[in-house]
């Protein structure tokens, strides 16, 4: 690959959760190779600074392309601390993937903020910082977000009367309606952002689905493509790897957007 293919990313700032597992490593890689400046974020500092070490030691990366910021998104208030650092430290961010997520555990577990663990971790850790991050984040032509979804989003609906599933509790339902949630997120009109469904990939998340899976550089590859600002976008549009599809109706749906966000509001509100 040349230094003009790699071209179109150099430069561009890129802040990408949950970048010390899964394909987070490989997504922080592939954009630091493409001439980008990675914010690496880690549940903690240890953890982002080990994942930075790795690509150093493992990739050749430039250390100074990478960035190790910390949060851990069962703590709302490291969320806001983290979206602080940010807007200080780097006044202009190109592209937030947000790539961070849990699998429900088999238990209804709830945060200390409140929240059913995947609920908070998938969308409304992700819906706070993208929100706070808003005088960061570019207007610039192909300044976008990115949330890596999941096609499993399909087989959900938000419960909006106990979206925390106290009542009716299941470990897929539960994954299911954060992956829903976070495809509907990419629909607000506040943002410009895309969801993708970077395939299965073997990582941590592959029983939810299947088996085996696809690599996490091939899964990776699929959310570097939407980083890079020769990608145009359309906003709410909805990925299945490389090919632009329709995601489930309610995704769309102003009525569903409007409620996710009165919704995403107070939950994130209630941890102030």
């Amino acid at each position: 690959m040349s230094d003009q293919d790699l071209s179109p990313l150099h430069g561009r700032t890129v802040l990408v959760t949950g970048a010390a597992t899964g394909i987070g490593p490989e997504t922080a890689r592939q954009l630091a190779e493409r001439g980008a400046t990675v914010l690496l974020h880690g549940r903690t500092a240890e953890e982002a600074r080990a994942a930075a070490d790795r690509l150093i030691a493992t990739a050749g990366i430039d250390a100074a392309r990478l960035h190790p910021v910390a949060a851990d998104f069962t703590h709302l208030d490291e969320v806001k601390s983290l979206a602080n650092q940010v807007v200080a430290q780097h006044p202009h961010l190109d592209v937030l993937v947000n790539n961070a997520g849990t699998a429900a555990p088999e238990r209804h577990t709830v945060t200390t903020d409140g929240n059913e663990i995947a609920f908070q971790v998938n969308i409304l850790a992700h819906y706070l910082l993208t929100c706070l991050l808003e005088p960061a984040l570019t207007s610039d032509p192909g300044g976008r977000v990115v949330n890596v979804s999941s096609s499993l989003h399909r087989t959900a609906n938000i419960q909006w009367n106990d979206p925390q599933r106290a009542r009716r509790y299941s470990r897929l339902a539960a994954y299911a309606q954060s992956q829903l949630a976070l495809t509907v997120f990419a629909a607000d009109p506040r943002v410009t952002a895309v969801s993708v469904h970077p395939g299965v990939c073997d990582t941590a998340l592959m029983p939810l689905y299947a088996h085996d899976g696809v690599t996490p550089a091939e899964g990776a590859a699929y959310v570097i493509r939407l980083c890079d600002p020769a990608v145009e976008i359309v906003n709410g549009a909805y990925y299945d790897r490389a090919e632009r599809v329709a995601p489930a109706p309610a995704a769309t749906e102003d009525r569903t957007i409007k409620r996710l966000n009165k919704l995403a509001d107070l939950l994130v509100s209630r941890a102030a």
